[in-house]
């Protein structure tokens, strides 16, 4: 009967669902836009109060062409495409073959698609350095806001998505935002959203362990998200695998920046201004961050709780399409809401004329899948340190990125060697990915381990990035050594090797 809710379904109607989807993207739109300026520029400290960039309208205009919104969207295409039944490898096919700028777990992830490694490792920490990035964390929105009240069947779409370039907690955190976004249709407690986030992961997780001190740090201290900075810091920024923030402040890890966006909605309490600013303040990903409780809150609120003076800049481009998709906000919020009702009748739910009757599922946590063994970052060994030995022709270069200088030893011709012993149970050899980037042999304790090229591929500016890595090694002196083949790889441009540095991991 119309407007009868059985035991065990909630409704909703479409024009409400209609408005919380549109408040989903909205939200995101407005957060990463905030958020860009101070884009990891303050890395393991809080941005200063005289730092927080001030909100125009006008500024959501930049997030048509940012990779937080075309990277989600083009993952939604694919089930527009092949249906909800799509497998990790219809996601792979499409990104293996997109033009966009990519870097950390994404950037891996499609090299390894390009080179011939399936979807469903290209993720894994044996192809991809960056598994525990943030990267699937903050392009899995789309899953969350087309699951409401689904957890379950988020976690399950989660799974086959991030994949692609993710693993563990990289993927944890995918599922952490989905099942917060997928909650947040029926509840308007963000503790509670942040709980169901917790549910749908497992309790053994570090992932879930971050989050839940956040939520007994809160408990503790209510009143001052600082507090619970200082501790997340203390206890959980020392420890990263990505070759940047092994030896930098910053940190790109999914779960350290997943408690920034728990700080903003805690601390936010369903004010959008002060969510938008406590995710953003937090650091690092200050813009991803702000981006995800944004798009969280924006379904929590709809999009006409959002205040006008944060969503007005959005109706004058909300007919313009997003860089690399054939989406504007129009557009992909009525994909989305297509996507939710055949979401919810494939678990048990029906359209009941205006409404959406969704048999509510409880969150379940993961199946459990860890990549927690690496070790930590015990020593960094520059290509100017004497235990380097270089044989052949090796010339020394210099590049710099923001603040940062680069020296490496490049050679572009066959035979150039170089060799250093280490101690260890891990080590990443980095140097840059570039345009005319060739190829090399890996040798470990004497043996080929691998065969690796630096050819950005799509990526048209130098990245300093993971050339070779290998972990879960015995704790003993290692020896690696680097041979130059003087070799174009598959579409290449030339025949350079860069190294930079060994990242000892123990």
């Amino acid at each position: 009967m119309l407007g009868c809710t059985p035991a065990g379904f909630r409704s909703i109607p479409l024009a409400e669902l209609h408005d919380r989807i549109q408040g989903g993207w909205a939200g995101q739109m407005i957060g990463v836009a905030y958020g860009l300026p101070t884009e990891f520029r303050f890395n393991s400290q809080i941005i200063p109060e005289e730092s927080v960039p001030e909100w125009t309208p006008d500024r959501v205009e930049v997030a048509l062409s940012n990779d937080d919104l075309y990277v989600d969207m083009t993952f939604a295409a694919v089930l527009d495409e092949k249906g909800l039944s799509a497998t990790t490898d219809d996601f792979g096919a499409m990104f293996r073959e997109t033009q966009y700028r990519l870097w950390h777990a994404n950037l891996a992830a499609r090299r390894a698609l390009q080179r011939g490694v399936p979807a469903t490792l290209s993720g894994t920490p044996e192809y991809n350095a960056h598994a525990n990035d943030i990267d699937f964390q903050i392009e899995s929105d789309f899953i969350g806001l087309m699951a409401p009240g689904l957890p379950q069947a988020s976690n399950d779409i989660c799974w086959r998505v991030g994949r692609v370039m993710n693993h563990g907690d990289g993927i944890y955190g995918g599922m952490f935002v989905s099942g917060m976004y997928a909650a947040a249709y029926f509840e308007s407690d963000p503790k509670e959203v942040v709980r169901a986030g917790l549910a749908t992961i497992p309790a053994e997780s570090p992932y879930a362990q971050l989050i839940s001190d956040v939520l007994t740090w809160h408990d503790q201290s209510p009143d001052d998200w600082t507090e619970v900075w200082h501790r997340l810091e203390e206890k959980w920024n020392q420890r990263e695998a990505c070759p940047k923030g092994s030896v930098e402040p910053f940190n790109i890890d999914a779960k350290l920046n997943g408690a920034y966006i728990a700080l903003g909605l805690l601390y936010g309490q369903g004010d959008f201004a002060k969510t938008m600013v406590i995710a953003m303040r937090a650091g690092q990903d200050s813009d991803c961050n702000p981006a995800s409780a944004g798009g969280i809150l924006g379904v929590m609120l709809g999009y006409q709780g959002i205040p006008d003076q944060w969503k007005s800049g959005i109706p004058a481009i909300a007919d313009r399409e997003f860089s690399y998709t054939d989406y504007s906000f129009e557009t992909i919020v009525e994909s989305t809401q297509n996507r939710a009702i055949a979401l919810v009748e494939l678990n048990g739910g029906r359209l009941d004329g205006d409404r959406l009757m969704v048999k509510m599922q409880e969150p379940e946590p993961a199946q459990l899948e860890l990549w927690d063994d690496y070790g930590s970052p015990a020593e960094v060994i520059l290509v100017e340190d004497p235990r380097w030995q270089f044989q052949g022709e090796w010339e020394r270069t210099e590049a710099r990125q923001r603040s940062t200088i680069y020296i490496g030893r490049k050679a572009a011709t066959k035979g150039p060697e170089a060799e250093v012993s280490f101690r260890g149970t891990g080590a990443i050899l980095s140097g840059p990915l570039m345009p005319n980037g060739g190829t090399a042999d890996i040798y470990l304790n004497g043996e080929l381990h691998r065969t690796v090229d630096v050819y950005t591929d799509t990526q048209r500016n130098r990245v300093s990035e993971a050339v070779w890595h290998a972990f879960g090694l015995p704790e003993a002196e290692h020896s690696l050594r680097v041979v130059a083949r003087g070799e174009t790889p598959p579409g290449g441009q030339g025949t350079d090797i860069t190294l930079e540095k060994l990242i000892v991991f123990r």
